[in-house]
């Protein structure tokens, strides 16, 4: 969300039903000459995903003689945008990484734009690899609701937000590592004392509702989640817990926890004020993980995000095979070699958070810190998902609105009222 990895979380683009009819006829054009496997994935080169992806085409041409895969690399944005579009055409590619959710892989699904991968789930042990919970995500309905019906996706790696510090800012302004809420917000009051602005921000993209989703998921519990996520329940926008995330996020500008500039600012802007050293902290995702090792010149470290037993997180985005795919074997036999465990181990020492690693094979510290920290939040069945997800367009309004705020230009009761609009508009009624 999203990077974000990655990356960018976008909004999904919704075709109008007029098109999807006009395009129909090219949704099953794709090559087929069973020598070239086209791939799409926005993942960076230096992240954990980026660097066992590149190994795992390295294994697949050497298990494939005589077949090469073309690999083009897309931004998330371009393939979030576009993704409707192209795979109604001949430019599909055979295999691509893709947004997972009700707004992204469950409208492709629903719309008939994927290949139903429930038969080959079974028969290649995917749906024994993966956990319940990181599972959720691979599954969709007749309605494109994820967590029951066909698989449509494999998620080959988990991801959840967490929070990242700078361990050396932290020192010299002789600030200890926060344990509780309470003891987060003084270190960033300590910080706005001395003149540095605590937060690494992005309004522009998914940073930002990112920070007030979790705010509010502070005071939620698992039925309000599956309420929002899966429609099991009215999602009332003026309840405390939403209400709480929207008035402290407002709070947080004006204590100058947010810069008023950071509306403007990407995801990408915002990992970069983090690894730069001018902000000293970033709340964001595992994603971030690899290249943070890489590209930080500092002692950091990280934390779960303190006193909050639900936090944002799932299987990382998915393997999707288009309708029209022309090589739907060999993608299948792609998606397995990135399940295989010495894929999963690299993705791991790599840090990033496998799904089907051998435990005893992660030997970087940092990184078993980091798989443990999810296995945990995993298993006490605290991840919530993304505030995006639920409906079609949402993250656009959520990027939208929440602007408003660090601008100041919105109030919290405006911001939820239009929050409440915009998901009552496609969220089934209830």
């Amino acid at each position: 969300m999203l990077t974000a990895r990655r990356r960018v979380v976008a909004t999904a683009v919704v075709l109008t039903g007029s098109l999807l009819v006009a395009s129909c006829g090219d949704s099953d054009s794709g090559s087929s000459d069973g020598k070239t496997l086209r791939l799409w994935h926005y993942e960076g080169p230096t992240s954990a995903m980026g660097i066992a992806w590149k190994e795992a085409i390295k294994e697949f041409e050497a298990d494939h003689p005589g077949v090469k895969v073309k690999f083009e690399e897309k931004s998330f944005d371009q393939i979030q945008k576009t993704a409707p579009m192209v795979l109604n055409s001949s430019d599909a590619p055979d295999i691509m990484e893709y947004n997972k959710g009700n707004a992204t892989a469950g409208l492709l699904s629903k719309q008939g734009l994927l290949t139903d991968l429930t038969a080959e789930a079974a028969k290649r042990g995917w749906d024994k690899k993966l956990s319940a919970s990181v599972r959720t995500t691979s599954l969709y309905d007749t309605d494109g609701v994820m967590g029951s019906g066909k698989w449509y996706g494999v998620p080959n790696y988990a991801e959840y937000t967490l929070v990242y510090y700078n361990k050396d800012l932290f020192k010299k302004y002789g600030i200890a590592e926060p344990k509780t809420f309470d003891e987060l917000t003084a270190a960033m009051d300590t910080f706005v004392g001395k003149g540095v602005t605590p937060l690494a921000n992005g309004g522009a993209a998914y940073p930002a509702q990112q920070y007030l989703y979790q705010l509010a998921l502070s005071k939620a519990d698992r039925s309000w989640v599956d309420a929002y996520q899966l429609y099991k329940g009215r999602t009332d926008f003026h309840d405390a817990a939403w209400t709480y995330g929207a008035e402290t996020f407002a709070d947080w500008v004006k204590k100058g926890y947010f810069s008023k500039s950071s509306s403007g600012m990407n995801e990408e802007a915002a990992g970069v004020s983090f690894t730069q050293g001018k902000a000293p902290i970033l709340f964001s995702g595992s994603w971030w993980y690899g290249r943070f090792k890489t590209d930080s010149t500092f002692d950091w470290g990280t934390f779960p995000w303190p006193d909050s037993q639900l936090s944002l997180g799932s299987g990382g985005n998915l393997w999707v095979v288009p309708k029209g795919s022309g090589n739907k074997d060999l993608a299948y036999d792609f998606i397995d070699i990135t399940m295989s465990k010495k894929i999963q181990n690299l993705l791991g020492n790599s840090g990033g958070v496998p799904v089907a690693a051998d435990a005893s094979a992660i030997t970087d510290p940092q990184a078993k810190t980091l798989i443990d920290n999810f296995n945990t939040l995993s298993q006490n069945d605290g991840l919530a998902f993304y505030p995006d997800w639920p409906v079609p367009g949402f993250y656009d309004v959520l990027v939208s609105e929440t602007q408003k705020l660090i601008t100041g230009s919105e109030k919290p009761d405006g911001y939820l009222d239009a929050l409440q609009k915009a998901y009552d508009k496609d969220a089934p009624k209830q």
